[in-house]
């Protein structure tokens, strides 16, 4: 117990003892004491008890010890806490969450450490962290513990993780804040050493921001949270997508027909690739989309131009089975940055409502009305369908334009779809509905796109000024 109740008493010497000076004082309602040889010893550590009471601060009733010294005596070290955060945000936590916890911890921790002699390289110390430190399994008991201690590691991994265990620095030495710089800039890079796209610093700072957060509200650890006094920020990057390696509507119609034509699986899997093309869907929500979530127009003469309706409020995006409960590789969640129930209803041209009519009726639907399914059943996963883009992208594209990041992924094609809409003329708040962004990532993501398109809107305007002139 904490208390202010202080008293220190003067030095005493006792003849006769090996340590004939006396240090008593007395901590509420309890004596404390200690002996030393010499009586500069004893003046030295009175002086140092006395200084504590001048700052106000509290003493500890049992040890008889000033708070920030308690504090310095008890405090875990970087690895034990953050593994014991880790375990209390898991139960609560979706798997992409999980995920990225882990991820940023992974790249924080090992820059936290007292020294650098006989560290692991720097890929296992990364991997004995992301898939064993920070990633919980239940024990036999059905408790979440951290990996490692369920499972037996590789010899290099549990080198790694005893090496950190040993290196990691104490909680209470962040005091300083300057020893978050170096973690700081890690999180700025990828593993490559190059930079890092914006969003994904802010991810990671956030994490580290949180944990921080919760070492000093409700752990006690440290005084204040030391990250608002770093002076530093991320280096500069663009996360402006490069548009000269977007698919225009010739090349996203060519690469959408060599999927259709490159066997069974393509031709299963062409009205998935429509979804991301012709109505910007995620992979995750084309995934979970059901034959219910689709308001198709008849199928008739008269009906042939008309468009269709999707109503999106689930996705299944893909995360890895490490990090969700029962082990599937992906989980169910409600759509991306929204309330859970939320749902973002997506108008679909004609072409779509026909690729998806056709696939309906030449494929059907699972058992729980979803419209694709993998080879052998369930999710269609993305080493699956990046395949069969691979096969399309060399059918269709030149050798040199092959070897380049012309539609290097599937997901150009959704980057192709909010593209031509903003092209076409479409209010910028409306695309973001469509696409599930919002209007600020929308135009730090399209701003090119979008700054081309105030051409044709200042001669709307012009035109409006020009219809009010007077004569």
């Amino acid at each position: 117990m904490l208390t202010f109740d202080v008293d220190i008493w003067s030095i005493r010497k006792r003849a006769g003892r090996p340590k004939p000076w006396e240090l008593r004082w007395r901590v509420g309602e309890r004596p404390h004491s200690r002996s030393f040889k010499l009586k500069p010893q004893a003046d030295g550590r009175r002086a140092e008890l006395m200084t504590a009471l001048r700052d106000h601060q509290q003493f500890d009733e049992e040890t008889g010890l000033p708070a920030a010294e308690l504090m310095a005596r008890t405090s875990p070290s970087w690895y034990e806490h953050v593994t014991q955060y880790v375990l209390m945000k898991w139960p609560r936590a979706a798997a992409k969450h999980r995920a990225s916890i882990a991820e940023s911890l992974s790249v924080v921790t090992p820059m936290l450490v007292t020294t650098k002699r006989g560290a692991p390289p720097a890929a296992v110390l990364r991997a004995a962290l992301y898939q064993w430190a920070f990633r919980a399994v239940r024990n036999a008991e059905g408790s979440w513990v951290p990996r490692h201690t369920a499972e037996q590691p590789p010899a290099d991994i549990r080198a790694a993780l005893d090496w950190i265990a040993a290196n990691s620095r104490k909680v209470k030495d962040l005091e300083d804040p300057t020893l978050l710089r170096p973690a700081l800039e890690a999180l700025s890079l990828r593993l490559d050493g190059k930079k890092a796209a914006e969003n994904t610093v802010r991810r990671k700072r956030m994490v580290l921001s949180n944990v921080l957060r919760y070492t000093v509200d409700e752990k006690g650890l440290l005084s204040a949270n030391p990250l608002p006094r770093v002076d530093w920020s991320p280096p500069e990057s663009d996360d402006e997508i490069d548009f000269r390696f977007v698919p225009g509507p010739v090349l996203a119609r060519s690469l959408l027909g060599a999927v259709r034509d490159s066997g069974p699986r393509g031709a299963h899997l062409h009205a998935f690739f429509g979804c991301l093309y012709y109505a910007a869907m995620r992979p995750g929500e084309i995934v979970a989309l059901k034959e219910s979530d689709c308001t198709l127009p008849p199928n008739s003469p008269e009906c042939v131009q008309k468009w269709g309706e999707l109503l999106l409020g689930e996705s299944r995006p893909e995360v890895g089975g490490g990090w969700t409960d029962d082990g599937a590789s992906y989980e169910k969640r409600g759509l991306k940055r929204r309330r859970s129930g939320a749902t973002r209803t997506v108008p679909i041209p004609p072409v779509l409502v026909h690729l998806l009519r056709e696939h309906i009726a030449r494929y059907g639907t699972t058992d729980d009305g979803r419209l694709f399914r993998a080879a052998r059943g369930g999710r269609v996963a993305s080493t699956e369908y990046c395949d069969l883009w691979e096969k399309a992208r060399a059918a269709v594209l030149a050798p040199a334009e092959a070897k380049s990041p012309l539609a290097a992924v599937p997901y150009s094609l959704r980057h192709a779809g909010v593209s031509l809409w903003i092209k076409s003329g479409v209010d910028p708040a409306e695309v973001a509905a469509r696409a599930g962004h919002s209007i600020a990532v929308l135009y730090r993501f399209y701003a090119k796109i979008l700054k081309g398109g105030q051409q044709h809107s200042n001669d709307l305007i012009s035109r409006a000024l020009d219809g009010e002139a007077g004569p």
